[in-house]
């Protein structure tokens, strides 16, 4: 009986050995990327089916708007513009529908830009810079600067300056073709909405607000 009680009392410390020299994986830290696409949800993204939208523009006293309904499992997407209706596969960009594709793709960007670059990081290159001088607000965020690579997309070697509240969510950014200097557009993000777990900013506008660029309609469907 002894015997026995010592080789159980061996095989309890022998496991109480091993518990207690297990190696525990220290968690990955988070790009600056990382962090502001978990901020606009993206970890809600793998539910997402379906995204519909209408996107806006406000110029002086120009309107323009097209709606986009996008399967985002099939990547079939159809857009309506000025009471035309196109069907395309995302998957299968042609001639036919490379106009279609390239404005889906700059209205997307505009609805989905902060998650995104999550999906693009392999293609461009970033830097940051603490308490900067936001251009509209003059309020003091961090700027994360995103540069494109010179090959693929519509619009390679672009740049975006994002500038992110404490709590990483974009509150102004500026667009800048070609990686110039000089801004190409400036504009606010505000009017944030959460839909089905992704926080997306519904209104943009400029600094003399005589240009706005807004979504409504916005759907999200699981």
């Amino acid at each position: 009986m002894k015997k026995h009680l010592y080789l159980l009392v061996f095989i309890v410390l022998m496991i109480g050995c091993k518990s207690e020299t297990k190696k525990v994986t220290p968690e990955k830290d988070l790009t600056i990327i990382e962090k502001v696409a978990a901020a606009h949800g993206v970890e809600n993204w793998n539910k997402v089916r379906e995204i519909r939208f209408t996107f806006n523009v406000d110029r002086d006293t120009m309107h323009f708007e097209r709606t986009w309904v996008w399967d985002t499992r099939s990547q079939e997407v159809t857009g309506i513009s000025r009471g035309d209706t196109v069907k395309y596969n995302r998957r299968k960009v042609d001639s036919l529908s490379q106009k279609a594709d390239g404005a889906f793709i700059n209205d997307k960007y505009w609805l989905l830009a902060p998650i995104n670059i999550s999906w693009d990081e392999e293609n461009l290159t970033y830097s940051v810079e603490e308490k900067v001088p936001a251009p509209i607000s003059n309020d003091t965020l961090t700027k994360l600067t995103v540069v494109y690579g010179n090959e693929g997309g519509y619009t390679p070697g672009d740049a975006y300056d994002f500038y992110l509240g404490d709590n990483y969510l974009v509150r102004e950014w500026v667009f800048r073709r070609s990686n110039s200097p000089e801004p190409s557009s400036v504009s606010t993000w505000e009017g944030y909405k959460e839909l089905s777990g992704l926080n997306i900013s519904t209104m943009h506008k400029n600094k003399d607000g005589n240009f706005s660029l807004y979504f409504t309609d916005v759907e999200v469907l699981q």
